[in-house]
């Protein structure tokens, strides 16, 4: 006769969020994903404004290219905290749930900030391609009004790249 095996579901529920494996990959995973969402979301909505713009007059691609590049930036930089924290995963252990939260919050700043600023700076952007269409010669006032707001991902960036590095639970 086997013993009967038999666990409710909040037993389950902090088996699995009381890991500090699990929590680690979840840090890393909203790390990339948010400001991936948020890039690919600016990108798009700036490449639409770009290509509205070509439809008119094709020359002025090089002009707007560099505004639809800007907002990726948040994405990849929410890559390099997730690839940061994914490299601490082996010195990770399940039962070390203090690190993975930890690693939560120190890629809050990155997921946060870097969805946010992309989402503002590919608005900035697609105002910026309609300022070309009337202004071609604003083009730089335009990348520059654009990448003001890329000073934010950048402090966002920073925060949790210091926060990730100086964990004070890694062995």
């Amino acid at each position: 006769m086997q013993p009967e095996i038999s666990m409710n579901l909040w037993d389950l529920l902090g088996k699995i969020f009381l890991n500090g494996q699990v929590l680690t990959v979840l840090a890393a995973a909203l790390a990339a994903i948010l400001p991936g969402f948020g890039s690919a979301r600016a990108v798009g909505s700036v490449g639409e404004a770009l290509n509205g713009l070509m439809s008119e007059d094709p020359d002025k691609f090089g002009k707007g290219f560099l505004l639809q590049a800007l907002p990726a930036t948040q994405g990849i930089y929410g890559l390099i905290i997730a690839f940061m924290v994914l490299l601490q995963l082996p010195n990770v252990t399940a039962g070390n749930y203090a690190m993975g939260f930890y690693m939560i919050g120190a890629c809050l700043p990155i997921a946060l900030c870097g969805y946010y600023s992309a989402i503002k700076q590919g608005r900035v952007a697609a105002s910026g391609i309609a300022t070309i269409a009337k202004q071609p010669s604003a083009s730089g006032k335009t990348v520059t009004a654009t990448a003001m707001v890329e000073l934010y991902a950048l402090l966002s960036l920073l925060i949790s790249f210091l926060l990730v590095i100086q964990n004070p639970f890694a062995g």
